[in-house]
């Protein structure tokens, strides 16, 4: 069970998806700050000098509770998910460009050997002599 289990975690795909979940944890974390710290507050600016982060609604229960409804932290998940998704978006497509263009080019010839050219060039002497 414990070989089956070593050639299961050792395969390429299981490999390349724990890189990938580690790069989109470090990736979310920049995407993150760039909303938080960036276009969030620069949004917030534009709309008044409204801070996200402050927009709540709070419901008074019957028993006097209160309940807060945190509409601002929901905003903000929102616009993290768009650009997030939008960037892997954009690098998916760079990569499948990149794979495509790849896959055109097509490999050149190699050069032909001092061998090769000898033996064209006496095959082309005897054709000129009709031999």
């Amino acid at each position: 069970m414990f070989k089956e289990f070593k050639e299961f975690a050792m395969k390429g795909n299981v490999i390349d998806l724990a890189v990938g979940v580690i790069i989109g944890g470090a990736f979310n974390k920049i995407v993150s700050s760039l909303v938080n710290d960036i276009i969030m507050p620069l949004l917030g600016l534009l709309l008044g000098g409204i801070h996200f982060n402050h927009l709540e609604k709070i419901f008074i229960g019957r028993d006097g509770t209160e309940i807060i409804f945190s509409y601002g932290q929901f905003i903000q998940s929102v616009v993290d998910f768009l650009i997030i998704s939008f960037s892997i978006f954009l690098f998916i497509k760079f990569l499948n460009t990149w794979k495509k263009e790849k896959k055109k080019e097509k490999p050149t010839p190699p050069k032909p050997s001092n061998e090769e050219v000898l033996l064209g060039e006496i095959r082309d002497l005897l054709k000129g002599k009709n031999i």
